[in-house]
């Protein structure tokens, strides 16, 4: 009998070494800590962008407070938004290692990088298009074949002029601003991206009537939060979230407060988009 016990304890030793530990929930670790740290943009106006205050702003930045402030609710604790700036090139690894809970600014939802990270819902919705100088005579893909190109690489817009207009000469800039500043000095004649972060560029140039975003989208480009994979908890969270915003009406606010008319880059929602919005969001 002694030793039938002793060979179930055993059994029951091993199976506890041979079960992995379940790591920690994002919420958990929120909980835990009292921080929700968040990735985000510092030059994608009007998305997030530091303002004359020096601080963060913009619509991805309120769209951050709402998930902060159902955090709170939720949790029934006070909790710290620890937000920091990422760049193009970082934001997926901070994800994929969990240095950040949440990247929130103007990433667009791909199945590729669906592979490493989960996708919130679309918070919206643009395509690829050109900037370029008044009257240069460029409206669309078609006028810059033996031309250079701005894109920012291994971004969305890159693979799309590519794609789309394989004749012309695609220079690469890390930046908006040192793609922006090449179009300016005449060292490119046009910068490729999300059509609405081109007019952010423009409204806040100089001379903004200097600079128009021409041609139809050539891509696809919805918005969507990037938050760590095989977390459908906070996946949820963070959906839930942008749901009951859809619902009560302040997303729509939240919208026309940076979009509008009298908005810091006027974009006008269409109605497919504003129908394709409403239906994202979930019954309870």
């Amino acid at each position: 009998m002694k030793r039938c016990v002793a060979v179930w304890l055993a059994g029951l030793l091993l199976l506890g070494t041979a079960t992995p530990v379940l790591a920690e929930t994002v919420l958990e670790k929120i909980g835990r800590t009292g921080v929700l740290t968040a990735g985000t943009r510092g030059s994608n106006i009007p998305f997030a962008f530091i303002n004359e205050k020096n601080e963060l702003s913009g619509f991805s930045i309120d769209l951050l407070e709402a998930i902060h402030a159902r955090l709170e609710k939720k949790l029934g604790k006070q909790i710290r938004l620890d937000k920091r700036e990422v760049t193009n090139a970082t934001r997926i690894s901070l994800v994929v290692n969990r240095a950040i809970d949440i990247e929130c600014s103007s990433t667009t939802y791909t199945r590729g990088r669906d592979e490493a990270v989960d996708f919130s819902i679309t918070f919206f919705f643009t395509g690829s298009q050109l900037l370029v100088k008044q009257g240069i005579g460029i409206k669309s893909m078609a006028d810059v074949a033996g031309k250079r190109v701005g894109v920012i690489p291994g971004s969305t817009n890159e693979k799309a002029v590519r794609a789309s207009q394989p004749k012309a000469d695609v220079v690469t800039f890390q930046e908006q601003a040192a793609a922006f500043l090449a179009l300016e000095q005449g060292r490119i004649v046009a910068f490729a991206s999300d059509g609405i972060l081109l007019a952010g560029l423009a409204a806040k140039a100089r001379n903004p009537k200097d600079y128009e975003v021409v041609g139809d989208f050539f891509s696809k480009d919805p918005y969507a939060c990037m938050v760590p994979e095989n977390d459908s908890k906070w996946r949820d969270f963070v959906n839930h979230t942008f749901m009951e915003l859809i619902d009560n009406g302040k997303y729509i606010e939240l919208y026309d407060k940076w979009f509008g008319e009298r908005g810091v880059v006027p974009y006008p929602m269409s109605d497919q988009v504003r129908n394709y919005m409403l239906m994202q969001s979930m019954p309870e």
